[in-house]
């Protein structure tokens, strides 16, 4: 599962990077990115060798192999995240004991991860959430939700939290996004976290998981970011204005629901 990650993360780095440069040249066409894999300073063809996945960035020490260029740090980081991650989630089942509907949902909940590590890939670079992989994460949420409930009813039967708790769940996560976007008309939260927000409330299930969700993520980005925005300080000459700094918050939100979904159970005994 490490190395599956890592080889998702790879593809998925590029093609975050391969949709942003059709969106930005309006659909056009360029050598740059053909079909094979080219560095984007000199545009040489990669060799395979090139590809491998976290090595070949080691082994080159970040540069091109050509014109020695720096190739930059998100491939590494997409790479080294969704390893991690994919590790983290081959942690949900058990092949001992699973059942075919545990497959199921196992194989939905790969599908979940990897729109949600696109998706932090994307907004890390670019500071953007694409809609299609935002609506495309809710669609393969509410599957995987509708496969736990059916699992549940089966063997314990309807109750009324089984349609309350997801309720509750999006109304923390995307209520909560949602109400800050429209107040600050965008500028504390994007349009796209509390659609983010609202497929990983429906992936979780529960208000609680929802709240530790809600508060890893904040408490991530603080970790990573302050120190970061700390170093950084404005010269004397520039304006206050230049020393705002835009959190996105999608890497974050992502590498929270890693965290909680992959060890719901945990985080289930220690509510109660």
């Amino acid at each position: 599962m490490f190395i599956i990650g890592a080889c998702v993360g790879s593809f998925l780095c590029c093609q975050a990077r391969r949709l942003h440069h059709r969106s930005t040249s309006k659909g056009k066409r360029s050598s740059k990115f053909g079909r094979r894999s080219v560095c984007m300073h000199c545009k040489k063809q990669l060799k395979w060798y090139d590809n491998l996945p976290i090595i070949s960035w080691l082994i080159l020490r970040g540069r091109c192999r050509h014109c020695h260029k720096k190739i930059g740090m998100a491939e590494l980081l997409s790479e080294v995240f969704s390893s991690i991650a994919f590790l983290i989630l081959s942690f949900t089942v058990n092949p001992a004991t699973a059942l075919p509907l545990d497959w199921i949902i196992f194989g939905f909940s790969i599908i979940l991860m990897s729109t949600f590590i696109f998706l932090a890939i994307y907004d890390g670079i670019y500071g953007e959430l694409p809609t299609l992989c935002l609506v495309l994460s809710i669609v393969c949420a509410t599957i995987i939700a509708a496969l736990k409930f059916s699992a549940v009813i089966s063997i314990s039967g309807f109750s009324p939290a089984l349609i309350l708790d997801p309720i509750f769940a999006i109304a923390i996560l995307g209520g909560l996004y949602l109400i800050l976007c429209i107040i600050s008309k965008g500028k504390w939260v994007g349009d796209g976290d509390w659609l983010l927000g609202t497929a990983i409330a429906i992936a979780l299930g529960t208000p609680w998981l929802a709240l530790i969700a809600l508060f890893l993520s904040n408490f991530l980005a603080c970790l990573v970011m302050y120190p970061l925005i700390k170093s950084s300080k404005p010269s004397k000459s520039t304006r206050r204005k230049s020393a705002v700094h835009k959190i996105h918050l999608g890497p974050f939100l992502v590498a929270a629901f890693i965290l909680v979904y992959s060890f719901a159970d945990f985080f289930n005994v220690l509510i109660d």
